[in-house]
C-alpha cells in the first residue's frame, strides 16, 4: 500500500438481524471500530468466522498487520473448563473458536494485538485464563453494566500502571472509561499482566503480556469515546510493524 495505511483485521460478531422485512442470520460489527481505524489511518478489514481460518490463522495473519478482537456476546465457558453459569448468554461456538485461534497466534507471531472487553476475555481464555461469568453476583453490584444497549451512565475510571502498555496507549494512568460488561476475568492466562483496575472496585480491566511489542487487552470499550487514543495506539504500532516486515 503506497500510502503506508496498516491494515488492521476486525473480527466480526454472529447474530440475528433485522434488513428492511428480512431477519436472519448475520456477520456484523458496530460501525464506530471501523470509524476509529479510519480515524487513526489505519485500513479496516472484517474477519468474519471461517473453520478454514480457524485451523489455519495464518491464512489471514499473514495479510494483515493488526489484530483487534470486538466485544460482543459471552465466551463459551467450555473453552475454559466450566458449566454455563444462568446468566451466561448463549454461546456462538463459531466465534469462540475462530477468535481463540487468531489470538493464540497472533501473539506467537508477535503481531499487534488489541482485545476489546470479550476481545479481552477471548485473549486470557487463549492464554489458559479463566473468566468470572457473573459480575453482579461476584462483586454484589451492577456498576460496570448499569444500563443495558446504552454507554450513556456506562462510565467509570480506571487505574492503570505506570509504564504500562495499557498507560502508554491511553496516555494517561488514571483513565475514563465506557463499559458494558457482566462478566471479567478470573484467573490470569500464562504471561499476562493485569495492568488497569477500576478505581471502584479493583476490578482487572487491562491486561499485556510485557515480552510482546503490543498486546493488549481493555476491559472498556474505547471504539465508542472519541477522546480514546487506544486504537491509535495499536494503528500506529501496525504501521511499524508493516514496515519492518517490508509489507508496507
Amino acid at each position: 500500500m503506497s500510502d503506508g495505511a496498516p491494515l488492521i483485521g476486525v473480527c466480526l460478531a454472529l447474530e440475528r438481524a433485522r434488513f428492511g422485512a428480512w431477519e436472519a442470520d448475520a456477520v456484523l460489527l458496530p460501525r464506530s471500530y471501523v470509524d476509529a481505524v479510519q480515524a487513526a489511518g489505519g485500513l479496516a478489514l472484517m474477519l468474519p468466522p471461517d473453520p478454514l481460518v480457524t485451523a489455519e490463522p495464518d491464512r489471514v495473519l499473514d495479510l494483515i498487520d493488526g489484530l483487534i478482537l470486538a466485544g460482543g456476546r459471552d465466551v463459551d465457558p467450555v473453552t475454559y473448563g466450566e458449566d454455563p453459569h444462568p446468566a451466561t448468554d448463549q454461546s456462538r461456538p463459531e466465534r469462540d473458536h475462530f477468535e481463540l485461534a487468531l489470538a493464540r497466534r497472533a501473539m506467537e507471531r508477535d503481531m499487534p494485538f488489541l482485545g476489546i472487553c470479550r476481545g479481552m476475555q477471548v485473549m486470557n481464555v487463549a492464554r489458559g485464563g479463566t473468566l468470572v461469568q457473573d459480575l453482579p453476583e461476584h462483586l454484589g453490584h451492577e456498576e460496570h453494566r448499569r444500563s443495558l444497549g446504552t454507554f450513556d451512565g456506562n462510565d467509570h475510571p480506571v487505574r492503570l500502571a505506570d509504564g504500562s502498555l495499557a498507560a502508554r496507549a491511553a496516555g494517561e494512568r488514571e483513565h475514563g472509561t465506557l463499559s458494558h460488561h457482566h462478566q471479567g476475568v478470573g484467573a490470569i492466562g500464562e504471561g499476562l499482566d493485569v495492568s488497569g483496575w477500576s478505581s471502584d472496585d479493583e476490578l482487572p480491566e487491562a491486561l499485556e503480556d510485557p515480552e510482546r511489542r503490543f498486546t493488549l487487552g481493555v476491559q472498556w470499550h474505547p471504539e465508542a469515546d472519541g477522546d480514546s487514543r487506544v486504537i491509535a495506539a495499536l494503528v500506529e504500532e501496525a504501521r511499524q510493524y508493516a514496515r519492518e516486515r517490508g509489507g508496507r
